[in-house]
């Protein structure tokens, strides 16, 4: 992905914004939001499969799913 840049100096010569077209502005949003979702689901992935684990170890009895949803 290459995207005609523009840097933003200020009167000292350091760089204080970066400029991109708005399309590639889009584009990277979009991406973004791509990622944080990904991220999401493996979050709630890694939690329930530790949720699972914990459940496995547990001694006595267990409450099924439909019982679960049962109560909600």
């Amino acid at each position: 992905m290459k995207i005609a840049l523009q840097y933003v100096n200020d009167l000292n010569g350091n760089t204080q914004a970066v400029q991109l077209p708005l399309n590639e502005w889009e584009k990277v949003l979009n991406k973004l939001k791509k990622y944080e979702q990904t991220l999401k689901l493996r979050s709630d992935l890694r939690e329930a499969f530790d949720q699972v684990a914990i459940l496995k170890k547990q001694k006595g009895q267990k409450q099924t799913l439909n019982d679960f949803l049962n109560e909600l």
